[in-house]
């Protein structure tokens, strides 16, 4: 598969890549064998790699055309004998890292324009501080006092706020805005990301609704990811704070005094209300929602579409509207169909007498 917008890569052995994917080639005659990509299974050809990670795509492992495959071993028979086998206990996972390999333009946004430096379309506040290295595009406006550490992208357009401290080998896309806001290194924030404006805060009245001053701040930690046009608002009376190697997806919504632990995994439109507490390695499938003051423990898993309304313990799965721990909500949801199906039952018994009725 050629990306276009990435350059070719160049080919590789089956040996190099196992040892950069930590894989094992079940048939050591091929090790010297080249392969010039990565595919998925149904459009793979017979120079590129793939994988299968669910015996569901059994059938398309079987069509397949791939020079070679990560595959678990239990699952090393399914494959067509024309494949090499690379054996890996994770099959995505090491194809994430080959495809890394092979592109490495793809990990992190690159520059719109091409260039390096301050380009002069860009606008920096004079007692701005930039580190060796800095990369600042047209149209960008980096306010006074604001610090970028050595390696930062700041991309066309996008808007650093007076104070604001960017960390090391960041990228800032098109479009963003940071303002309040302390960032540690690493930090991906994508077109169109709003970090550190005000939370929604008022005190209702007769007379109208008081707006609370927002006086806080949003602290980011190292390897933060954050998605296109997702919002993170600053804290009223404390900081907003996302924890490290956190992921968070486009278009989700993050209250004011929230803090999210280490780790976690936010998929795209969640909503987490304000002054929510969030433990390491939570995950929150899309669309779901957390209503404000909850507490969510380590290691918990949030399906999508769920809308949380009680604090959720350590290492539960939850689901629904409202939602419960996950095996109580399996058995909400036989009761009501089995419910479903008595009305049904009884409905067409009644339909049978009436026309007997006639």
């Amino acid at each position: 598969m050629d990306p276009g917008f990435f350059d070719k890569p160049t080919p590789i052995t089956l040996e190099r890549i196992a040892v950069v994917t930590g894989a094992v080639i079940a048939d050591p005659t091929q090790t010297d064998r080249l392969v010039h990509g990565v595919a998925p299974l149904d459009l793979a050809g017979p120079d590129d790699v793939t994988y299968l990670d669910n015996r569901r795509l059994a059938d398309a492992l079987a069509g397949t055309r791939a020079a070679a495959c990560f595959i678990a071993e239990r699952d090393v028979l399914l494959a067509p004998q024309s494949t090499v086998v690379l054996v890996t206990a994770s099959p995505d996972r090491a194809f994430a890292i080959l495809t890394g390999y092979f592109y490495p333009a793809s990990l992190r946004p690159m520059p719109i324009q091409g260039d390096d430096g301050v380009s002069p379309g860009a606008h920096v506040a004079a007692t701005a501080r930039l580190e060796a290295n800095v990369t600042i595009e047209a149209g960008a406006v980096i306010g006074p006092g604001a610090e970028i550490g050595s390696g930062t992208l700041i991309a066309a357009g996008a808007v650093i706020g007076a104070g604001v401290k960017i960390g090391r080998e960041c990228s800032i896309g098109p479009g963003a805005s940071l303002i309040h806001a302390l960032i540690g290194n690493r930090f991906v924030a994508h077109p169109g990301v709003r970090i550190g404006q005000d939370g929604f805060g008022y005190v209702p009245g007769a007379s109208g609704h008081l707006k609370i001053p927002q006086i806080g701040r949003v602290i980011i930690q190292d390897d933060v990811e954050i998605g296109a046009n997702t919002t993170i608002d600053r804290g009223s009376n404390r900081d907003t704070m996302i924890g490290e190697g956190t992921k968070i997806d486009n278009q989700v919504q993050i209250g004011h005094n929230v803090v999210i632990g280490r780790h976690c995994l936010i998929a795209g439109k969640v909503g987490i209300s304000g002054s929510v507490r969030m433990g390491d390695f939570v995950m929150i499938g899309g669309g779901a929602g957390i209503r404000d003051h909850v507490i969510v423990g380590n290691g918990v898993k949030i399906a999508a579409a769920a809308a949380v309304h009680s604090n959720v313990p350590d290492g539960e799965t939850w689901a629904g509207y409202p939602a419960v721990q996950i095996d109580r909500f399996y058995r909400q949801m036989r009761t009501l169909q089995r419910l479903v199906r008595g009305e049904n039952a009884r409905g067409s018994v009644g339909a049978k007498d009436h026309e007997d009725d006639e």
